[in-house]
């Protein structure tokens, strides 16, 4: 426990750092892109949990991550305090206001979120595989229909006018957090018990797991992380609206795990990174050619060598480590 409070500490020292020299020294393009893979890094991290570790297969993590990002967003911009005595509201600015009223909205966003993965999560986890993909897909596609018709929330305009809270030190610093946490959930009892579930759930219920209960905390976990990143998300870009959370959302995320490596800490920040800069580090080359579309094509074809050459991923359920790179490298010992 010390010694993943000493790495969360030092996780979030270097963020702040990292977020400083970002900020001043990159480009405000790749500035976003940097951003954007710390929002891809918390999603793919989170959802590893479910995916990766307990072996589920969520189609619905856009839909956590909307709940967030509007919860969040709406704290920061709409609510206000309200005095019951005179029936009105006594102030103009948000109840949530200033950078470090934006802590708890992300908190608030992430709670949220949580309570609909535990909601979703208690009737839905004991199916299995394409049923559960089946049943957190609608969930995900329930989102964005009662978002687009909530009219307190902007409706299909989404929600504008969002303070830019999320600076770079601030994802990162939330990037270290869910690591680490996730980091000390995988090596934990309760990690090793989602792997057994993984693993052979008939076998894990034998040795006295209670699989329905860890599936729906593992469901929540994660599910808590995608709130945070949606809060995030919407503080980058200042606006959101229902099509930003969309199923492909949540398969793009799948696709950065299924990259990288299912099980994998190490795969899924990977797989993060290399899906959320490849579209645009080819962009330029798109440009030279002047053949529309080629980007995507040339994105899909190298995803798709990937998965023939690799399928089970750049790393497959292993973490980066020492002994690994030793084996990697050119040169180092088998």
């Amino acid at each position: 426990m010390l010694k993943t409070l000493g790495i969360l500490a030092a996780g979030i020292a270097v963020a702040f750092g990292f977020g400083l020299l970002v900020d001043n020294a990159v480009p405000p393009f790749w500035a976003l892109i940097v951003n954007l893979c710390g929002v891809s890094i918390i999603l793919a991290v989170s959802l590893n949990v479910i995916n990766g570790l307990t072996g589920q297969f969520s189609l619905g993590h856009a839909g956590f991550m909307a709940i967030g990002a509007y919860v969040s967003a709406y704290f920061t911009t709409t609510l206000r305090y309200f005095d019951p005595e005179v029936a009105k509201y006594v102030s103009q600015q948000p109840l949530f206001d200033g950078v470090w009223g934006f802590a708890p909205a992300l908190l608030v966003g992430g709670l949220a979120a949580a309570l609909a993965g535990l909601l979703v999560g208690i009737p839905t986890l004991r199916l299995k595989g394409d049923y559960l993909a089946i049943a957190t897909l609608g969930f995900g596609e329930i989102v964005a229909i009662l978002l687009t018709n909530f009219k307190q929330v902007g409706g299909s305009k989404g929600l504008t006018g969002i303070p830019s809270y999320a600076d770079t030190s601030w994802i990162y610093a939330f990037v270290a957090i869910c690591i680490a946490f996730s980091l000390f959930f995988q090596r934990s009892t309760f990690g090793r018990a989602l792997i057994a579930i993984r693993e052979n759930e008939l076998a894990a219920e034998v040795m006295g797991i209670r699989t329905a209960r860890m599936k729906v905390m593992a469901f929540v976990y994660g599910a808590f992380f995608a709130g945070l990143a949606g809060g995030l998300y919407a503080h980058l870009f200042q606006t959101i609206n229902p099509g930003n959370f969309n199923f492909m959302k949540s398969v793009e995320v799948v696709v950065m795990l299924v990259l990288g490596g299912l099980g994998s800490l190490t795969g899924a920040i990977v797989g993060a990174i290399i899906l959320t800069v490849l579209p645009e580090a080819l962009r330029d080359l798109e440009r030279e050619i002047a053949l529309p579309g080629f980007r995507m094509a040339l994105y899909a074809l190298i995803l798709i060598l990937m998965m023939i050459f690799r399928p089970q991923g750049i790393f497959g359920q292993r973490e980066l480590s020492l002994k690994l790179l030793r084996r990697i490298l050119p040169g180092g010992r088998k």
